[in-house]
């Protein structure tokens, strides 16, 4: 058995992708078998075991034997679940700086099935609480709040754009994407029919559609453009270049099909950011950057 702690929202669209499940409880996904690719899920639970506890003191006893670190998700019980969290080490979950290192090891998760029960894992795929990033904010530079969208991205991956890496940044107005690829020092292209709302030095703008334009040369291709998600497809058949981000963003139904299509691209891969919408982030790297996010 397999647990998929879904992102905020979407607990629907975990269920579709994952097909075949056991129980659902709050966000807590549970299914047979090994773990498997599941772009909704914030945090997969591996090897979940229910653990009986007479008490509050039990519970957390019962926990700290299976190891150290920690994190709650609640969707009922909270108090009682607070209580018990109280009996267990911090878990620091203070907004990150930008860029901010990979943490070495991922903290294990529990939750409370009844008062009686906990769902434990002690071994859990992000290392982040909950599979969840916040970030010490800029709140004064940056157009949009886009940005924190590649600021997390990087950080899961801890892989950037590195100074002098020519990217090419669709559908960029205002500027969040460009604004984060320009302080990395990359010499940015920023196409768009709607102008940039910061001009910024080194960065060549040009008026003009992200499907209009033809492709170029570039490290990397980036696309944050507001299209159907099979049209996005199409654009990213025809770039050849060696590292892309792109957010397929969901305009009424989720297309699952679509989506399916661009996890099956080779190298590829395919999350929902915790700064993510209705919206899933599809990175392809060159080989020699590969990381799991």
């Amino acid at each position: 058995m397999t647990g998929y702690l879904a992102a905020e929202g979407f607990v629907d669209d975990l269920v579709a992708e994952l097909g075949t499940v056991a129980e659902v409880h709050g966000r807590l996904v549970l299914a047979p078998g090994p773990p498997r690719p599941a772009a909704w899920a914030a945090n997969v639970w591996l090897d979940p075991v229910r653990v009986p506890a007479q008490s509050i003191n039990d519970a957390a006893r019962q926990l700290r034997a299976r190891g150290r670190h920690w994190v709650p998700y609640s969707f009922h019980l909270h108090r009682r679940t607070q209580h018990i969290a109280q009996q267990l080490p911090a878990v620091d979950t203070a907004p990150l700086p930008f860029p901010a290192p990979r943490p070495a090891r991922a903290p294990g998760s529990w939750m409370l099935l009844d008062e009686h029960t906990v769902l434990a894992a002690p071994h859990c795929t992000s290392p982040w609480p909950n599979g969840e990033l916040t970030f010490q904010e800029n709140h004064t530079a940056p157009p949009s709040r886009a940005y924190l969208k590649l600021w997390e991205l990087f950080t899961r991956l801890q892989v950037w754009p590195q100074p002098g890496e020519r990217c090419v940044d669709l559908g960029a107005a205002p500027g969040g994407w460009t604004w984060v690829l320009h302080n990395l020092g990359a010499k940015v292209l920023a196409v768009d029919k709607a102008p940039l709302a910061l001009t910024l030095p080194g960065v060549e703008y040009r008026a003009a559609s992200a499907f209009g334009i033809r492709p170029e040369p570039a490290d990397w291709l980036f696309s944050d453009v507001i299209c159907y998600p099979a049209r996005l497809l199409e654009l990213v058949r025809r770039w050849n270049c060696p590292n892309m981000v792109c957010t397929l963003k969901f305009q009424g139904p989720t297309d699952h099909a679509t989506a399916r299509a661009f996890a099956a691209i080779p190298g590829s891969q395919l999350l929902h950011l915790h700064h993510n919408r209705h919206e899933l982030t599809w990175v392809r790297l060159a080989s020699a950057r590969q990381q799991p996010a």
